[in-house]
């Protein structure tokens, strides 16, 4: 796991580097960005050169997803995900929190390209928006190719009932957040057996776009799968998902940027209503 892990993050994105070493060692490293004041998402590219993307980009994410807008594409095909059961990781990055996943444990095929899942996290307020509306939380699962290439599967939350994936693991994400040390840092928790087979659902409707990471270094080429379909997500669970985080990222959702007239494509199956 470890292996896999590290290779992703050196040769992907900056964004789990905390996760691989908190799966490793205890050892407190500050924070290179966050969503406030002078190291805010206005302020990213200016912390670090390698984060020169995040302002110089022009397929960024997140993105507005305006329906009138979006081209049906006849060409799509729908989703194929085998998510197995798996001992995953949870870990306190600081500025979400995450479920890592181990080895091969996770499958995604995106018109005929095979993902490996790696990592399973949450922004809340929603990142993404559709016709302007931003919604109470957004669950983003980051899937790696063999050939470097990246996929991430999006699902949007309204407050409401609670969310079952999130159920599986409410009490780790409690234990998660209790465990503070002086170093502020906090330690990865194993969780397992975790089959979150609700996240396979309502895949019969989905945009498509080509955009980037949402933190940095901003990394451009990803390709992003926004499920149509919005889910619930109870007030208290979307407390859970922040308690772990530090203060300047309890609201850890990165502005909305320019489309750049990039084409969001659609793929609704035919026989399904929603």
């Amino acid at each position: 796991m470890a292996t896999s892990i590290t290779f992703f993050v050196v040769t992907v994105t900056f964004f789990i580097v905390n996760s691989c070493a908190a799966n490793t060692k205890k050892v407190y490293q500050p924070m290179q960005f966050s969503y406030l004041g002078g190291t805010g998402p206005d302020k990213w590219a200016s912390l670090d050169p390698k984060f020169a993307m995040c302002a110089n980009g022009k397929s960024q994410s997140p993105i507005n997803i305006v329906k009138a807008k979006v081209v049906v594409d006849k060409k799509l095909k729908p989703l194929i995900r085998e998510y197995n059961s798996a001992n995953v990781t949870l870990v306190n990055n600081k500025f979400n929190v995450a479920v890592i996943y181990p080895g091969n444990c996770g499958k995604l095929t995106v018109d005929g390209k095979k993902y490996s899942l790696k990592q399973m996290h949450w922004h809340s307020p929603s990142e993404h928006r559709i016709d302007g509306e931003q919604f109470a939380a957004e669950l983003h699962l980051v899937h790696l190719a063999d050939d470097g290439s990246v996929s991430v599967v999006s699902i949007l939350f309204r407050l409401g009932h609670p969310d079952p994936v999130i159920e599986k693991i409410q009490n780790k994400l409690s234990e998660l957040a209790k465990e503070v040390h002086t170093s502020n840092e906090k330690a990865p928790i194993t969780v397992g057996p975790f089959h979150p087979t609700e996240v396979r659902k309502n895949g019969h409707k989905y945009y498509k776009y080509v955009g980037s990471f949402t933190t940095p270094p901003c990394t451009e080429n990803v390709t992003w799968i926004i499920h149509a379909k919005v889910r619930s997500i109870s007030k208290g669970q979307v407390e859970t998902l922040k308690a772990p985080l530090d203060m300047r990222c309890k609201n850890n959702n990165r502005p909305v940027q320019e489309s750049n007239g990039r084409l969001v494509e659609l793929y609704e199956e035919q026989s399904n209503h929603l």
